[in-house]
């Protein structure tokens, strides 16, 4: 099949569960309205976003606080008509970009077979100032072990040769879009998708909650101040790199 005949297939790669939702939600959303197939890759178990105040933070704890994060997950894939949510299950802030994890994200990507790839950024950006939170040292991990599994090991036989054992034949991203990068590049238009971005951000209740409202004024906000940047109401922006032979697309509003 040549990758003009492949369907459309797309590809979120994130750390922890809401981390999706809180970057690319409208994006995804928008795609899906286009007639994409978009799949969730978390790489983390969700065992370390628990409340800030907590004293018992045992094997059991963790456990159970994992079930919860992945339920939300599913909840916000809902939303947005997510195809499928992959978990990796690596341990919540112990995420390395590890061989590993390189050959997990490798085998996604030859299995799926996405044309379009979300992920982190591995790289921080210091202006005009440090936003701790959204540098977490899982999404820089996450970033990196995302992009390495892309280019080259997806499209190269030689890397992972196991996975030719399995079935898995090399496979060739053509699109990439950064969250979190230093520069960003191309804005999303996502007015018409707001509502549903903050719908599946509402599902991930032990983030977000209980002050829904507070929440969706701030998430607006920002989505407005990033889309003034672009000369849209609201928006979302990505790093967008290619991986060799595709025209780059022009910005458009939503349909």
């Amino acid at each position: 099949m040549t990758e003009q005949a492949q369907p459309k297939v797309a590809m979120v790669v994130m750390a922890h569960p809401d981390d999706a939702e809180f970057g690319a939600a409208g994006t995804v959303a928008s795609w899906v309205k286009e007639g994409w197939e978009v799949y969730y890759v978390i790489v983390a178990d969700g065992a370390g976003g628990g409340p800030d105040d907590a004293t018992d933070v045992g094997p059991d704890q963790r456990l159970a606080w994992a079930e919860i994060r992945k339920q939300e997950q599913l909840a916000a894939a809902r939303v947005l008509g997510v195809k499928e949510v992959i978990f990796l299950n690596y341990p919540d802030g112990q995420i390395t970009p590890s061989l590993d994890l390189r050959r997990d994200l490798t085998r996604c990507y030859r299995r799926y077979k996405p044309l379009r790839l979300i992920c982190q950024s591995p790289e921080r950006n210091w202006f005009p100032q440090m936003f701790l939170g959204r540098y977490h040292p899982d999404h820089l991990a996450s970033g990196e072990a995302a992009l390495a599994a892309l280019y080259p090991a997806s499209q190269n036989p030689w890397d992972f040769p196991e996975l030719l054992a399995e079935g898995l034949m090399p496979h060739k991203v053509l699109e990439v879009y950064i969250t979190g990068s230093p520069n960003p590049n191309f804005p999303v238009d996502i007015s018409e998708t707001i509502d549903l971005k903050i719908e599946a951000l509402k599902a991930h209740t032990t983030q977000t909650g209980p002050d829904f409202d507070a929440m969706s004024t701030r998430i607006r906000a920002m989505v407005a101040q990033t889309g003034e940047k672009f000369n849209l109401a609201a928006a979302e922006a990505f790093h967008r790199v290619e991986n060799g032979g595709l025209p780059a697309p022009k910005p458009e509003k939503s349909r």
